[in-house]
C-alpha cells in the first residue's frame, strides 16, 4: 500500500485521545502503517541503568500512531488536506488536494 505521509511532514491528529496536537512526522513505520509524531502520544517508559544511561529510571518517549488518525497539514491554507499524485514532466509528486500546491 502506498502511503501518503512522510517524515518531515507536518500533521494534526485528527481522531483518538490526542486529537488537535501537531507535530512533525519523524518516522513512519511502513510494515505497521504508524507513524511517530513529535510530541504526540507521550509514554513513559521504565528504563534499567546502563552504560549510556547510568542512572536509569523514567524516560518519556513518542509512540506511534496509526495513519488513519493523521492528516497532513497544508502550509497554504493552515488546514488538514487530503494528499493526491501528479505527473509534472516525468516526475510523480504529491500535492494538497486543497490548495492544488505541491508538498
Amino acid at each position: 500500500m502506498k502511503l501518503k505521509i512522510k517524515s518531515g511532514d507536518l500533521v494534526r491528529v485528527i481522531a483518538g485521545d490526542h486529537k488537535g496536537q501537531e507535530g512533525k512526522v519523524l518516522r513512519v513505520l511502513r510494515d505497521k502503517n504508524k507513524a511517530i509524531v513529535e510530541g504526540v502520544n507521550m509514554i513513559s517508559k521504565h528504563t534499567k541503568p546502563s552504560a549510556q544511561n547510568p542512572q536509569g529510571g523514567i524516560v518519556k518517549k513518542e509512540a506511534p500512531i496509526h495513519i488513519s488518525n493523521i492528516q497532513i497539514v497544508d502550509a497554504k491554507a493552515k488546514t488538514t488536506t487530503k494528499v493526491g499524485f501528479k505527473m509534472e514532466g516525468d516526475k510523480k509528486v504529491r500535492f494538497s488536494k486543497k490548495s492544488n500546491q505541491v508538498l
